[in-house]
């Protein structure tokens, strides 16, 4: 048996983690992490955990990060948009500080492995899809450290999510888990992005629409409105059909609208590679973003990036986001779509 650090958010899925590794008579600990200033949200939520915790017989230790999360996923997430890219900043602190600095904090506290509730695998060194692929969340979790894999486990990845809510609703103590709320995806994020913009610039500038040929023909509120693909909250003046964003560009304050044809791309670049796998020319397939199927394409490892080829064209790409590149089920690595 091990002894496992749990990162426990006070959830469903991170407390079914943590009584399922108890169960199977691991010695475990929780942690929760203090990643943002919210302290109303922080205070429920190590109420929670620490009635888990108490229930389980286990310590639990609460981390503050906040300056580390700041650093390395806050930051960054303002300073993409001002570059008018479409952050992630999920895949951020899922290599910096789940996969990251919490890993660092297991080590220090003597454990051989860190657990948490993410729906996801890891096989012989690869991670690999949930069997839920519904809640399957190997994309976020493409750009976490190669040698880092060997030091985590996902109970859940074995589980459906249907599953995870049952079990804990057929255990007195837990039953609270069950029905709650599910978490948003962006923890520091309360309603739109735009709000935690406001707070570092003037998100609500007016400027120019152009169309794909340059020419102006409308107006929008200010580029940090609007994301690839984008089809509302601009002017084109006589238009008769939807027009979709399709460029922003932050020096101008301008962004680029076109017909849905015009978002169809079928090579781009990716830089800053994270593979699992010694791999220079070969054939596989991509996801451009979480929820986007996966493509068939040809992937050439460059000096300073890759180039992805596709089979067949496909719509919004979005600088900013990830690159995910797949076999079958199992992720090969991933790159930064610039």
């Amino acid at each position: 048996m091990s002894k496992i650090l749990v990162a426990m958010s006070g959830g469903v899925d991170s407390t079914v983690t943590a009584y399922k590794l108890k169960e199977r008579g691991h010695t475990i600990e929780g942690v929760y992490m203090k990643l943002h200033n919210d302290e109303i949200s922080h205070k429920e939520n190590i109420r929670k955990v620490k009635k888990v915790a108490e229930f389980l017989g286990i310590k639990y230790h609460v981390l503050d990060i906040k300056s580390r999360f700041e650093e390395f996923v806050y930051m960054p997430f303002i300073e993409q948009y001002k570059l008018g890219f479409t952050p992630n900043p999920c895949a951020l602190c899922n290599r910096n500080i789940k996969f990251g600095a919490l890993i660092e904090f297991a080590k220090e506290q003597g454990m051989d492995k860190l657990a948490t509730g993410h729906y996801v695998q890891v096989v012989d060194g690869f991670i690999k899809e949930a069997v839920d692929k519904s809640k399957d969340q190997s994309y976020f979790l493409a750009n976490v450290k190669k040698e880092n894999l060997k030091l985590v486990t996902f109970p859940l990845g074995e589980m459906y999510k249907t599953d995870v809510k049952e079990f804990a609703s057929k255990i007195e103590i837990l039953k609270e888990f069950a029905t709650q709320k599910e978490s948003s995806e962006i923890c520091f994020v309360d309603t739109t992005y735009l709000d935690i913009l406001k707070d570092h610039m003037d998100v609500d500038r007016p400027g120019n629409v152009l169309n794909t040929k340059g020419e102006v023909v409308g107006e929008h509120k200010g580029y940090m409105h609007y994301t690839i693909g984008k089809r509302r909250g601009f002017s084109v003046k006589g238009a008769l059909t939807p027009h979709y964003v399709t460029a922003t560009n932050p020096q101008t304050n301008e962004i680029t609208v076109g017909d849905k044809e015009d978002l169809r791309v079928k090579e781009f670049f990716v830089k800053e590679l994270n593979m699992f796998e010694d791999l220079v020319d070969f054939e596989c397939s991509v996801k451009i973003r979480y929820r986007s199927p996966k493509s068939a394409c040809r992937v050439t490892i460059e000096e300073d990036g890759a180039k992805i080829r596709l089979k067949d064209s496909v719509e919004g790409l979005a600088a900013g986001q990830m690159a995910v590149f797949y076999r079958d089920d199992i992720v090969l690595g991933c790159g930064w779509i610039v």
